[in-house]
């Protein structure tokens, strides 16, 4: 038979709180005033990092919580943060038995929005029913809705990855040069998974070119020394040009170039 939770006068119940960060980084928090090992994680004895209530219905509506706390410099800080590694972590809520270490989950989602105070933070917690807002209908589009090398469009990611290195960083213009056997060109619109340096498990996306640099979506900030190791992914402009011509995958093109757009609705004849 389960747990009936604060069902005496005194119970021995603490909240945990344990996150899993996109890098692979697992962080587990707890408001008892002991650290408490159970499921292969550390949950560090927290009390200042309280969650605030958990709704949850039986609706379609989206269950709502939030998690307020002091910033720890040694395992959130402000870097972290502005830096985006806690950026859709997963995030499980629940109760634990600080003496017999059973425990309820009572809540799971990811995290959204990260304010920050001069003297902690607050970490909006965005439940799984968020995703039933999701519209899972296709809509007509000139370019490719597929993610390159992911779902429908069939090509492999490790055939666009390659292995790279820092040659140069321009701080002002927020860009990198690397050594890789793939040319600027192709890595427009594509992203680099940071292996070392500071920014190590960072993915960051390619949003433009100087040259032979590459311009970066992220603000890096920090040095970035010569020779740090990343892992660099092609890029797709998502045309049908570029789908035939370098890719030759027309066959799985997820869009729609030749439908008429809106201003056909515009147009109008002209006298010969």
């Amino acid at each position: 038979m389960s747990r009936v939770w604060f069902s005496g006068e005194l119970e021995t119940v603490a909240t945990y709180w344990r996150l899993e960060r996109k890098d692979g980084v697992t962080l587990g928090f707890t408001t008892h005033d002991s650290n408490l090992w159970f499921d292969g994680v550390l949950h560090s004895g927290t009390p200042g990092m309280v969650p605030s209530a958990v709704r949850r219905s039986a609706s379609f509506e989206a269950d709502s919580a939030e998690v307020r706390g002091a910033i720890t410099s040694a395992v959130i800080t402000t870097d972290d943060l502005k830096t985006g590694r806690f950026d859709g972590a997963t995030v499980a809520i629940g109760l634990v038995d600080w003496e017999t270490l059973e425990r309820q989950p009572i809540y799971s989602g990811k995290i959204g929005s990260v304010s920050q105070t001069d003297l902690g933070f607050s970490a909006e917690l965005l439940s799984r029913k968020n995703d039933l807002a999701l519209d899972p209908v296709p809509r007509t589009s000139p370019t490719c809705r597929a993610v390159f090398c992911g779902l429908g469009c069939g090509l492999s990611s490790a055939r666009f990855t390659h292995e790279a290195t820092v040659s140069a960083q321009d701080s002002v213009n927020n860009a990198v040069t690397l050594t890789s056997d793939a040319t600027p060109a192709q890595m427009l619109g594509g992203t680099l998974r940071w292996l070392d340096g500071p920014y190590a498990g960072i993915t960051m996306h390619v949003i433009g070119l100087l040259g032979s640099a590459l311009v970066l979506d992220r603000a890096i900030d920090d040095t970035i020394p010569v020779g740090t190791c990343l892992l660099a992914i092609e890029g797709c402009d998502h045309t049908l040009a570029t789908c035939s011509s370098r890719f030759n995958n027309v066959l799985n093109f997820q869009g729609e170039p030749f439908v008429p757009g809106n201003d056909l609705i515009v147009r109008y004849g002209l006298s010969q």
